[in-house]
């Protein structure tokens, strides 16, 4: 992990994107203080994380999600597979 200050990411950016992957972060500072991270995802699948993390309306849903399950609304897991299987149904007739 390295620190660089936002000035010199902007002039070197593609240095700093070709070292990534080997180095590891890079936390940007703007006036020494911490401002962004830049870093490489592995692939697809860790970007969607990533961007699912971070994201307000994500997780505002999963806190909605967790409320409604703690006041007792959620689906047993057998009931939501086989909900789960029958929109699968009834996707794969549609097309």
């Amino acid at each position: 992990m390295k620190v660089a200050s936002l000035a010199d990411v902007k002039a070197r950016l593609s240095a700093y994107i070709e070292e990534l992957p080997t180095g590891g972060p890079v936390i940007i500072t703007r006036n020494g203080k911490t401002a962004a991270v830049l870093i490489a995802p592995e692939d697809d699948e860790d970007l969607e994380r990533l961007l699912l993390a971070r994201s307000p309306h994500f997780q505002a849903l999963l806190n909605k999600s967790r409320q409604s399950i703690e006041a007792g609304k959620g689906l047993p897991r057998a009931e939501f597979w086989k909900a789960v299987k029958r929109r699968d149904a009834t996707r794969v007739t549609k097309r």
